[in-house]
């Protein structure tokens, strides 16, 4: 499962990482113009955040991989870890529409391997939580 948790590592880090991309791929200066300033910049801090909470589980996921598998404190923060990416897996199905990827390969390809991507890492973290 340490090798497991050091993959999850890498792939939240580079997960953290496209964060960066987004107010570009998603055209947030135009997008955004008609939101008032305070929503405008929730949206900025609150992606940055979101980003900056991926990056350290990743680092933790990279550099503590043992502790985690092998100490009563990692399995909790992998318990929690695990119903983060659930409640995540959950809201790909109910949080978003069809309508925004279903007919369209490039989005519907996004939408799978994005599911299956949370997918994987709720059965990793809470079967390392349940050992």
């Amino acid at each position: 499962m340490e090798l497991q948790l050091k993959v999850i590592g890498a792939l939240l880090v580079g997960l953290a990482v496209m964060h960066a991309g987004f107010p570009r791929y998603f055209n947030w200066a135009t997008e955004f113009k008609p939101l008032s300033l305070i929503n405008r910049q929730m949206m900025y801090v609150h992606t940055l955040f979101i980003a900056l909470v991926v990056l350290l589980c990743g680092l933790l996921c990279l550099n503590f991989a043992p502790d985690l598998v092998q100490t009563h404190l990692g399995r909790i923060v992998c318990l929690g870890m695990g119903i983060f990416w659930l409640v995540r897996l959950v809201v790909q199905f109910v949080g978003y529409s069809p309508l925004l990827w279903r007919g369209k390969t490039f989005e519907t390809t996004v939408h799978i391997v994005f599911s299956l991507l949370w997918l994987y890492l709720t059965v990793v973290f809470l079967l390392v939580s349940w050992q």
